[in-house]
């Protein structure tokens, strides 16, 4: 792992504090934890911190570790942890995580991160002249099978080729992020095989209908009810043997008779 630290101090703010809806939410997220227990907010106030800023500071992890009663430097132990915390500036209006795992590396992830050295800057983290873009190279985002595939802030974008991430850069350059479809860049629903479906695709038997051949749905050579049934002749599966189920005169006597033998045994 590497190490992480926060930025240099001409960069950092010289204070924090939530805004009105967010020091709301703060409270109401602190209430739900058991009295003594309210130091488990810290991450999602963190959170909350890096979405106001876009970064986490150190006076928001002060201010955090202050409304927690935290000695600063377990919000710190945190702040650094985790790799979702952005401790330094990043771009305004996208922040763009590619994947490089093994199967967006080997669908072309490695494109995608040249593509973001020349288009955003040459180093990860590091905002590009206005401020507006930065990138990062991260672990599985989990969407493998629609590899390979970006995170900007919270939303995913997947099936990516160059040519689609410089116009989704783009447009979020431009202010048009909102307007970008989140999820699959091709034509596929979520994570369904490309080009369509490939099983289950007849049409149901409608409740009630009985199919010409004896209750099978269509395509089918025997009726499902049958269908993980093996054919065999053993005696023991001849329908025409009689069993204490189908023959209760015979189980009866055959009861009698062993009761018999038993009370003789015991003479």
């Amino acid at each position: 792992m590497s190490v992480r630290r926060l930025a240099e101090e001409s960069l950092q703010p010289q204070g924090f504090s939530f805004n009105a809806d967010n020091a709301a939410w703060a409270q109401a997220t602190i209430r739900k934890y058991p009295e003594g227990r309210q130091q488990s907010a810290v991450i999602p106030l963190l959170m909350r911190a890096q979405e106001q800023d876009g970064w986490v500071t150190k006076a928001a992890i002060e201010h955090v570790a202050d409304m927690l009663e935290m000695p600063y430097i377990r919000v710190l132990e945190v702040a650094t942890f985790y790799t979702q915390f952005q401790l330094k500036p990043i771009g305004t209006r996208a922040h763009v995580q590619v994947c490089g795992t093994t199967p967006c590396m080997l669908r072309g992830s490695e494109a995608l991160i040249d593509l973001c050295r020349h288009r955003i800057h040459h180093d990860p983290l590091t905002p590009n002249a206005a401020g507006t873009l930065s990138w990062e190279e991260v672990e599985c985002q989990g969407a493998c099978v629609n590899a390979p595939m970006v995170m900007i802030f919270k939303d995913s974008y997947e099936d990516l080729t160059v040519e689609r991430l410089e116009e989704i850069i783009d447009r979020f350059e431009a202010g048009e992020g909102a307007s970008v479809p989140t999820g699959p860049q091709i034509d596929r629903v979520f994570s369904a095989p490309e080009g369509g479906l490939t099983t289950l695709t007849n049409e149901p038997v409608a409740a009630g209908a009985t199919p010409s051949n004896g209750g099978a749905a269509p395509g089918a050579s025997v009726p499902p009810a049958n269908a993980g049934r093996p054919t065999t002749d053993t005696p023991e599966t001849d329908p025409k043997l009689k069993t204490p189920a189908t023959d209760s005169e015979g189980a009866k006597a055959s009861a009698d008779v062993s009761g018999d033998n038993a009370d003789k045994a015991k003479e």
